[in-house]
């Protein structure tokens, strides 16, 4: 299976999203490839510093880059059973390339009007890719959202991707908590930290069983 987590916006937590997906599979048994398409190389970067901490199980994490991403990930297909690209925050030719290959996009994006703009220019691309790869599923995923819980952001959202049937909105929401900036900071997922903020990991174990549909998850933390 290969994962994009995407979207032309920066800023809206692409690589917290990638770097704990990858890691919680890994844990899950999965044999599990993590690939960096951005130049700014923050997912290597977070798998640096995982390896020096000696964090286990180890995500193995390579940096791709060029049009010949599309025949390079069906390659590490026949190595990895799980690939999770963190795309860079623009239209770029390896986030082209990569919806082309993809199983699932999941597109992060903050609930504000900005960010739903955005959300219209990615639509295309998701529509351009599709008449290549037509069993993409792209999904938009609520990130960095309040953790208040009378803030209700998503509703918004929903109003907004009513009209563009290329994405449909993810069940999940990732809100703004501090132990995903702490566990970015030990190259650790937030399901890796002790002690382990309970409403963080709530998020993420529903994301992975959304992504993955494997059923309740072995709970190894």
């Amino acid at each position: 299976m290969i994962i994009v987590i995407g979207n032309e916006k920066g800023g809206v937590g692409k690589t917290t999203l990638a770097t704990n997906l990858a890691a919680l599979a890994a844990g899950q048994g999965r044999d599990v490839l993590l690939v960096d398409t951005d130049t700014q190389g923050s997912a290597q970067a977070w798998a640096a510093i995982r390896d020096e901490a000696g964090v286990t199980p180890r995500v193995p994490t390579i940096g791709k880059y060029g049009k010949g991403l599309p025949a390079e990930l069906r390659g590490l297909q026949e190595r990895y059973d799980t690939i999770i690209v963190d795309a860079g925050g623009r239209d770029s030719v390896e986030l082209r390339g990569a919806l082309v290959v993809a199983d699932k996009l999941y597109a992060p994006v903050q609930a504000s009007q900005y960010d739903l703009w955005a959300l219209e220019r990615l639509a295309e691309l998701t529509a351009q890719a599709k008449g290549l790869n037509p069993d993409l599923e792209a999904s938009v995923l609520i990130t960095r959202a309040s953790p208040n819980p009378v803030v209700a952001e998503t509703q918004e959202a929903k109003e907004f991707l009513a009209d563009i049937e290329e994405l449909q909105l993810s069940s999940c929401v990732i809100r703004d908590r501090i132990a995903y900036r702490r566990a970015a900071r030990e190259g650790r997922a937030v399901h890796e930290m002790k002690p382990a903020d309970p409403k963080a990991l709530a998020e993420l174990s529903y994301l992975y069983e959304e992504v993955f549909g494997d059923g309740r998850i072995q709970k190894t933390y």
